[in-house]
């Protein structure tokens, strides 16, 4: 699935969003360890991130081969700044309707548009893709990005009150939401 749109961002910049290649993997690798241990709210610690950049290029390259998946890129700058993909929830029959999304954006960037540009990408890129579904997790206690989604038209169907043990041995919710595509 190919993509590729330059919005402008609430300071003025321009942002490209387009397809991750190979030749990204390290920055995207940089990126997603940065993200990481800038906030709480991503899934995993900085120090589980074990990826390569071989790994990471090997991943760009089938995602841009892919024909119902994507990972997207945000660049401004010259500088890759955020990320976000669609992915198949299961290549099964009875689910291969719903598809997966995730996002991260430098935190020096938050409030800017990137994170909303990012996400609209990600479902007009489900709903070429063809999916009738889209899917993600965001931690209960991360106000902006339920705010974003609830605003992009997600719906919460559930919630995980301990759907993230941490550390320290205390657990923080999660949040279910879907957007319908097909409807």
């Amino acid at each position: 699935m190919k993509y590729g749109k330059t919005v402008t961002l609430k300071d003025g910049r321009a942002c490209t969003l387009r397809n991750g290649t190979e030749k990204d993997g390290q920055a995207l690798l940089d990126l997603f360890i940065l993200t990481h241990a800038q906030t709480g709210f991503l899934i995993d610690y900085p120090d589980e991130i074990t990826m390569t950049e071989e790994q990471e290029t090997q991943f760009l390259k089938e995602k841009a081969e892919s024909a119902n998946e994507i990972e997207l890129l945000a660049e401004t700058g010259g500088k890759i700044v955020g990320s976000a993909g669609v992915w198949c929830v299961r290549n099964r029959e009875k689910l291969r309707h719903r598809a997966g999304f995730g996002i991260s954006v430098d935190q020096a960037r938050w409030g800017l548009g990137i994170g909303r540009a990012l996400t609209e990408a990600c479902i007009e890129c489900a709903k070429a893709a063809g999916y009738a579904q889209l899917e993600l997790e965001v931690l209960a206690d991360n106000g902006k990005a339920l705010a974003l989604y609830r605003s992009a038209g997600f719906a919460e169907y559930g919630r995980n009150p301990r759907g993230i043990k941490l550390r320290d041995g205390g657990y923080r919710g999660l949040v279910l939401m879907r957007l319908e595509l097909d409807g």
